[in-house]
């Protein structure tokens, strides 16, 4: 963009020549001569006003600490350590930008990404191949909190961009100020302010129903059940959606260790399990359905009223915080509550 403005420049400091040194032009021509070069001045200062080489962002550091950075306007070789921002980017369409990305736990609606031989594979989203991320050059890096304590020795290669959910203030609008940013990155404000409001609408209709109505969202693994709070993964149901989460008293992201006991115990009206095994391709891991079916389970309210809802494992635990994401997220809860 620079070039393009010294070209402008010069192109109008060659019309002025022409002014001063012909004696023989009209006012009138030279008036003209004048307003040209006005316009040529005006035109490409706005060309790099409008289109900067780098945009200062607010973002996250190793620390979970906000600060600002500065990072290359419309970057064009992006790494993405993140399915978050991985979904933002094919979202916007800038896909193509994505030079290296971790492939060791696929999701279904970014498989283009995961079987594109063009795309480095760089590890997994705890552990990413320094060497091979280094041989790409990128001029910008997402991470999301799983690599957060990477966060400086990545900066050495790229400016870092760590993209996180706040649960605090709720996931969708945490979803928001994530994309708003990332969107900021690539001059796609406009594009992501139009998707928000249907999503807002569906959780209402969500809400209508879910109205009084008591749940437990279960995480499974290993065979294990645990219970996930309005402050987790997951979060979504007890919050946004508006079920009662009687099993709230959560400090962790896995959740707390639980059992089929406690099920029967709180008999809620829904019983919401993701699958963390199926999630990450965990090898002979029982998957969650077939662990549900036993006599436990069956003696709640939930399993007698067709009120065990499985959520789709690779979008909710490794995706969530994407927009697609919540499209998918969304749908889930539809199917199992309202598309009965």
């Amino acid at each position: 963009m620079k070039k393009l403005f010294y070209i402008l420049m010069s192109s109008m400091l060659a019309f002025t020549m022409v002014a001063c040194g012909n004696s023989n032009l009209s006012q009138d021509s030279q008036n003209n001569v004048t307003q040209q070069t006005d316009e040529l001045q005006n035109d490409g200062e706005n060309i790099v006003k409008n289109n900067p080489s780098t945009v200062k962002i607010s973002t996250l550091n190793g620390n979970k600490e906000t600060i600002e950075i500065e990072v290359p306007f419309n970057p064009q070789r992006v790494v993405t350590l993140d399915m978050a921002s991985l979904d933002m980017l094919d979202k916007w369409g800038l896909g193509d930008r994505v030079v290296g990305m971790p492939k060791s736990s696929k999701i279904d609606y970014l498989s283009t990404y995961f079987d594109n031989d063009n795309i480095q594979n760089l590890g997994t989203l705890k552990e990413v191949d320094i060497e091979a991320l280094v041989a790409l050059e990128p001029d910008v890096i997402f991470i999301g909190g799983r690599m957060a304590e990477q966060y400086d020795n990545l900066s050495k290669i790229a400016p870092v961009v760590l993209i996180e959910n706040d649960y605090s203030i709720g996931i969708l609008e945490s979803i928001k100020n994530n994309s708003a940013t990332v969107a900021s990155i690539f001059g796609k404000q406009e594009e992501n302010s139009q998707l928000f409001s249907d999503f807002e609408s569906r959780l209402e209709t969500l809400k209508s129903v879910s109205a009084g109505k008591t749940a437990v969202v279960g995480l499974m693994t290993s065979s294990n059940l645990s219970t996930l709070g309005n402050n987790s993964r997951c979060s979504l149901i007890g919050n946004e959606a508006g079920f009662t989460n009687v099993a709230d008293n959560v400090d962790s992201t896995h959740g707390n260790e639980s059992s089929f006991e406690l099920l029967v115990k709180l008999n809620p009206d829904y019983i919401f399990i993701l699958d963390r095994d199926s999630a990450i391709g965990t090898d002979g891991a029982k998957l969650a359905q077939d662990l549900m079916d036993n006599e436990l389970v069956h003696k709640t309210s939930a399993w007698e009223n067709n009120q065990i809802i499985y959520l789709t494992p690779s979008v909710w635990y490794l995706a969530e915080g994407g927009i697609t994401a919540m499209d998918l997220m969304i749908s889930d809860l539809e199917n199992g509550v309202l598309n009965k």
